[in-house]
């Protein structure tokens, strides 16, 4: 699954998602092309997480026509997880691995030899600043050097699209950077970044096409600067209030403090 300028990387049509009772994606339609940068917003339970898990292969119980890198991810996904790459919201690592271990185990299901995935793998760790970690059990790293095995982990095998849901969780200020600035490399070398945040000035900063989802279904879907226009609002978490918030959070902040105080 090469990266083909003539295809999109993905494409839903009719995207629905039930679960139970519950239809939490209501009929998506988003289309996405070779090198974007995807910002996919929504507050909780609006179905973001949900399609990513679709778009990865990990869920099969859904309704419509989806396609990722040209193939469709309800019949080819073993093809399609062979060649993306994906950071969870909230993912179990291997603890009882070190990060080389893991990272070979990772570099194995994508095919990598053994040398190749150990000299690649070294040097990413050192350049992550867990270089002196890279032979030590997970099961004693804080939450911040976890999340950096999973992000190395998600692009060591150099994927077409690259899937990232809440990836700067408990990330310092410096690798928040460096994470920013690959992205950013990815893109310009022709790859497909889905990136799904709630850090709204990461997503400002960085993405090119914003999709704001609210109660399953797209809201807003334009640059930042095209939302700006259709909403009036300066910056990105006022755009996003006002298309999502079904009371003032002012009002609701107003209210709790009320509350607290008696």
């Amino acid at each position: 699954m090469c990266a083909d300028s003539n295809q999109p990387s993905i494409s839903i049509q009719n995207l629905v998602k039930y679960y139970g009772d519950l239809k939490a994606l209501k009929g998506i339609d988003l289309v996405i092309q070779p090198g974007e940068i995807l910002g996919y917003l929504g507050p909780n339970g609006a179905g973001k997480t949900s399609t990513v898990k679709i778009l990865v292969g990990m869920c099969e119980e859904y309704e419509g026509e989806v396609f990722v890198g040209g193939h469709n991810i309800r019949t080819d996904s073993l093809i399609v997880k062979q060649r993306i790459g994906y950071v969870p919201e909230s993912a179990a690592l291997y603890e009882s691995l070190t990060p080389m271990e893991f990272l070979r185990f990772i570099g194995r299901v994508h095919g990598i030899s053994d040398s190749s995935i150990d000299d690649r793998a070294a040097r990413l760790l050192e350049l992550f600043d867990l270089g002196e970690n890279m032979n030590s059990r997970m099961s004693t790293f804080s939450k911040g050097m976890r999340q950096k095995v999973l992000i190395i982990s998600s692009m060591i095998h150099n994927p077409d699209i690259l899937f990232l849901d809440e990836p700067l969780t408990a990330l310092d200020a410096n690798t928040t950077l460096i994470v920013k600035e690959v992205i950013s490399g990815l893109s310009e070398s022709g790859k497909t970044i889905f990136y799904s945040s709630h850090v709204m000035d990461v997503v400002e900063r960085v993405c090119h096409r914003i999709v704001i989802l609210n109660k399953g279904e797209i809201v807003a879907d334009g640059t930042f600067e095209e939302l700006q226009r259709m909403s009036k609002r300066g910056s990105l978490e006022s755009i996003f209030t006002q298309l999502t918030s079904d009371e003032s959070q002012q009002e609701v902040a107003s209210a709790v403090l009320d509350v607290i105080r008696g």
